[in-house]
């Protein structure tokens, strides 16, 4: 993806703390399952440049996702992981339906990468 040498944060947590994460940083209420808050934009960018950013999953609605859904817990897991991942290298479904299409496209494409090397 362009990214040499990068590093990213990941903090696992539960319900209640995404919960308070969305609302505080969002403005938004209830947990969700992913969010991203990148560090390559803004003013401060340059002071770290391999410094990706953070990704924060709520274990919880991972958990109750993968039920839902029929599939493992680490494959939904993963599935965050990379929308996390894709959100901190400038990815936003939620600017259009174009962008939403990108977005997917391209989590398949790491989606399938995973699963090879995980063989």
């Amino acid at each position: 993806m362009g990214y040499e040498n990068a590093e990213l944060s990941i903090l696992i947590v539960d319900d209640l703390q995404m919960a308070a994460y969305h609302q505080e940083y969002l403005n938004r209420a209830g947990a969700t399952n992913v969010i991203a808050f990148p560090m390559q934009e803004g003013e401060f960018a340059h002071l770290t440049p391999h410094l990706l950013g953070d990704v924060v999953i709520s274990l919880d609605t991972a958990s109750r996702e993968a039920e839902e859904m029929g599939i493992d817990m680490a494959e939904r897991f993963d599935e965050l992981l990379v929308h996390g991942i894709l959100h901190l290298t400038g990815y936003d479904h939620e600017k259009s339906e174009a962008e939403e299409r990108r977005m997917e496209e391209k989590s398949a494409a790491l989606a399938s990468l995973l699963r090879k090397t995980k063989k």
